[in-house]
């Protein structure tokens, strides 16, 4: 049986990865241990993982035509995913993230979009075509809004799986967006964001959850880092615990337990079973440093398993 076809649409970035012994605060100068040049952007993090898992990928995103561009492009192929309707944009710059990992693992990061911006919604309906072959269509926030709009718009129209990391969180998603949506997946701070609601616990995230039901919503996973992850529909609610880990960097935690999830459904395994996929690998990735370069292959997971 072929491999399900998996589109993830969103950004690329390059990341400049700065150890530092905690995060400064306003006005301090802080000493750094080390800095990286690491593959990233929310888009190419989910679209490396499912490759790595074994999944046919393909991506659509810009890139600039600067130092970082071809690289990233590079990056992406030698990963396994297909890079032929990405734009190369010669007169802009690619994608900058900027991201402080503490000596705990946790992070604080700023982003320049670049080529990013320039993921307009004719770019996206100009390959409803890709958006027809697909069976899993996953997308982020870090590229115009009007674009992710018009690509949830066109791959419901082809009844495609549809799964939204609302990351960065918006102020707000139109209601029929999030309508047409088989899976939302936000952070707990994102769905603070979304719902208007605190999360600060299982129960609270549950509530806040069941406010984007309202809206229309088919079901959510809320990630809640080492609380592991809430599953909650109008049907059913559960709770996925997390893996036992010591964090070294939770840079693409997120961006790996989508397309971990996005994988192992679209290899027909029930959303618990995905769940839980997801779970141990987003769990791997914390254990490593870097964006990218912490997703492990599909070798590596299974082992775990």
């Amino acid at each position: 049986m072929a491999a399900s076809k998996i589109l993830v649409i969103g950004s690329i970035n390059m990341d400049l990865v700065l150890r530092v012994p905690y995060i400064p605060q306003v006005g301090e100068t802080l000493l750094g241990s080390s800095v990286e040049r690491v593959p990233g952007g929310k888009g190419a993090n989910q679209a490396v993982t499912a490759a790595k898992l074994g999944a046919d990928v393909s991506m659509l995103g810009k890139v600039g035509g600067d130092e970082f561009g071809g690289p990233l492009m590079d990056n992406l192929r030698q990963a396994g995913v297909n890079t032929d309707h990405i734009d190369l944009v010669t007169a802009a710059s690619s994608g900058l993230a900027v991201i402080q990992v503490n000596d705990e693992g946790d992070n604080s990061i700023v982003v320049m979009p670049g080529a990013n911006d320039l993921c307009h919604r004719d770019y996206v309906a100009a390959h409803e075509s890709l958006i027809k072959e697909a069976d899993i269509v996953i997308l982020q926030m870090e590229i115009p809004y009007e674009a992710v709009y018009e690509a949830v718009d066109l791959a419901s129209k082809h009844s495609k799986t549809i799964i939204l990391n609302p990351a960065p969180a918006p102020d707000s998603i139109p209601d029929e967006v999030l309508g047409k949506l088989d899976y939302l997946i936000p952070n707990e701070t994102e769905l603070e964001k979304l719902s208007g609601q605190t999360v600060n616990s299982i129960a609270s995230a549950e509530n806040a959850a069941k406010v984007l039901l309202a809206k229309g919503v088919s079901s959510l996973i809320v990630t809640l880092g080492s609380n592991g992850s809430l599953y909650v529909d109008v049907n059913e609610t559960f709770h996925v615990p997390a893996r036992v880990v010591t964090a070294v960097d939770t840079t693409a935690a997120g961006d790996s337990f989508v397309a971990a999830f996005a994988v192992s459904l679209s290899e027909g395994k029930s959303v618990q079973e995905a769940i839980s996929f997801a779970t141990k690998v987003s769990s791997i990735v914390v254990t490593k440093a870097g964006a990218q370069t912490s997703i492990p292959e599909r070798s590596e997971v299974d082992h775990l398993l």
